[in-house]
């Protein structure tokens, strides 16, 4: 299957070069079974969602008693077979990416029904185990401009694909190209004939929304932008996407001997939402905090 490269980082090239991971020790000491503290090793993405999220694992842990190994920032590429090999044993993984990247099993847009799937395959496969999914998503979604939602009465991707031809398109060209991009958009919700099509730099969508220069563009539902009261996310109302819901996924004879992660980890998946992860990600991408501080103050407010 081809799946696309996004931000959550499934099969991300960034660092791919960096790490191996065919000998035993890749990353070495960083694994409960690599390392002679017995320390859990929570591994995370390259991104700033990904070290967020695995900062609040650690502290979760630490809470609940257990020592930690923090080992951040691997390849997406990689970040799999790190902890199939036990270099790392625990780390945040999306639904959707664990479905469609991993395992290269076909699309499904049921939020539950995604998760019981990863959550059995991964148990057969791998002999790893996934909590519970957070009500936290970091999936695709199309963005408007608030001002012109309100003045269409847009709230949905239908309402939008009504209001096509008198909306400006902002695209990162591979939108237009990839299977679940554009190309699934008009087959769920028909075509979009845009009064004006155009492709901008990644970095500069939201410049551009903001000039009024166009006034829709692709985007994942957490970033940090959509803090902005000028801009909405638009509801996926025909669910177009997969969901990418986030859930620790954990080395099952970690968690055997360690059951205190699951209730620990549990928790903070609980209390994660979407709104949660989109503020977090904006007090370091937008503001300049540090991730720790960032992660520790939503830690100590649950």
């Amino acid at each position: 299957m081809n799946s696309p490269i996004t931000r959550r980082g499934a099969f991300a090239l960034i660092g791919a070069a960096a790490l191996s991971l065919t000998g035993t020790g890749a990353l070495a000491g960083c694994g409960t079974d690599g390392n002679n503290t017995g320390a859990v090793a929570v591994g995370s993405k390259a991104f700033t969602e990904g070290v967020i999220l695995s900062e609040l694992y650690a502290l979760a842990l630490e809470g609940a008693g257990i020592q930690v190994k923090r080992s951040f920032e691997i390849s997406g590429s990689l970040i799999h077979t790190a902890l199939t090999s036990g270099d790392i044993d625990l780390y945040p993984e999306y639904t959707g990416t664990g479905l469609i990247s991993v395992l290269q099993m076909a699309p499904i847009t049921d939020p539950q029904e995604a998760y019981d799937t990863v959550k059995e395959a991964y148990a057969r496969e791998f002999d790893l185990t996934w909590l519970d999914q957070s009500p936290a998503a970091d999936g695709q979604g199309l963005v408007i401009r608030t001002d012109v939602a309100e003045k269409y009465g847009i709230e949905t991707i239908s309402d939008l694909q009504q209001h096509a031809p008198e909306l400006r398109f902002a695209s990162q060209g591979q939108f237009d190209e990839r299977p679940d991009g554009l190309p699934a958009l008009e087959a769920t919700y028909g075509p979009f004939v845009w009064k004006e099509h155009a492709i901008f730099d990644e970095g500069l969508k939201y410049e551009v929304l903001r000039n009024d220069e166009m006034d829709v563009t692709p985007a994942y539902t957490t970033e940090a932008q959509l803090t902005d009261d000028a801009f909405t996310l638009l509801k996926d109302d025909k669910r177009v996407w997969p969901p990418y819901n986030v859930a620790p996924v954990v080395r099952s004879e970690v968690l055997e001997a360690n059951p205190a992660i699951a209730e620990a980890l549990n928790r903070v998946s609980a209390a994660l939402t979407t709104e949660d992860l989109t503020r977090l990600n904006a007090r370091v991408d937008i503001d300049k905090e540090e991730y720790e501080d960032v992660a520790r103050d939503f830690y100590e407010s649950l």
